[in-house]
């Protein structure tokens, strides 16, 4: 298998809305995009997937050093050799790559988070860093594009939060803000074990409003100049916030239950935003 085949395989099998946005590009720029998405996942899933917290950090301290390896010319995994040739093309750095891993690194050793602000640091690493290489590879030709980029990447990940609630309790992990579960007097444990209530309920409310104001704000940011070569983004934007929509109509059933998207209703998200420009 050739490290091309390699990330295509990583980055189709992961069934991620973001796979839907990146059948719409040119070649390059698909390879690029292919590629970067299939180190975010390599990195990820040792999170995610490896028991052992010391082994996932172990696992982690390898990555750093591939990452570097690599921008030395000595790339040894193929995630990384089908990187590689495409990161002077579209402005990757090695420092992009520690930041996600960093961002992954925190999960192993953080499981709460105090405040919104504490929150938006991991949010910046794990969504914001990756939203900002995105818009390189589609094309950004305007600075303010790059802000753009990381408040929808803190769309993405809030969206992402409020689905997973219910499977990051099993994991013993709660992003929501400490300060937020108190303000609207939801206790941790409720949470944990995944005990629905209307306190809950107006939480998540919340969260959701705030999220789909972090769209708003970052569909107001994107410069007039750039709204075509950043359509890809545009569509992964079109998919989440339909799927927030979905979880908000349901009423928040996420405790118990992952709301998700049909791939066909993802593909045509997709397509209407490539055909017309329009959610």
């Amino acid at each position: 298998m050739t490290p091309q085949q390699y990330v295509q395989d990583k980055a189709a099998g992961s069934g991620s809305s973001f796979y839907y946005a990146f059948l719409f590009l040119p070649p390059r720029k698909r390879a690029a995009i292919t590629a970067f998405y299939a180190f975010c996942r390599e990195v990820d899933d040792v999170v995610d997937e490896v028991q052992d917290a010391g082994v996932a950090a172990q696992k982690l301290q390898w990555w750093r050093l591939e990452v570097a390896r690599s921008f030395a010319g000595q790339a040894q995994h193929p995630v990384m050799q089908a990187l590689m040739p495409l990161t002077q093309d579209f402005g990757i750095t090695e420092d992009h790559l520690q930041q996600v891993i960093q961002g992954c690194d925190m999960d192993l050793r953080q499981t709460r988070y105090l405040d919104f602000t504490g929150l938006q640091t991991y949010c910046h690493l794990v969504a914001g860093v990756v939203g900002e290489v995105a818009a390189r590879i589609f094309g950004q030709t305007q600075a303010q594009t790059t802000a753009y980029a990381h408040t929808l990447g803190l769309a993405f990940q809030m969206t992402n939060i409020i689905r997973d609630v219910g499977e990051d309790a099993l994991r013993g992990r709660i992003y929501l803000p400490v300060q937020e579960l108190q303000q609207f007097e939801v206790k941790a444990a409720d949470v944990l074990q995944r005990r629905d209530s209307p306190a809950f309920q107006a939480l998540m409310r919340f969260q959701a409003e705030r999220a789909l104001g972090l769209y708003e704000q970052a569909l107001a940011m994107l410069p007039a100049g750039d709204w075509r070569n950043q359509k890809p983004g545009l569509m992964m934007a079109s998919i989440y916030r339909t799927l927030l929509h979905e979880i908000q109509a349901a009423q928040f059933p996420v405790l118990n239950q992952r709301v998700s998207l049909t791939p066909v209703r993802k593909l045509w998200l997709a397509w209407k935003m490539q055909a017309l420009g329009r959610f």
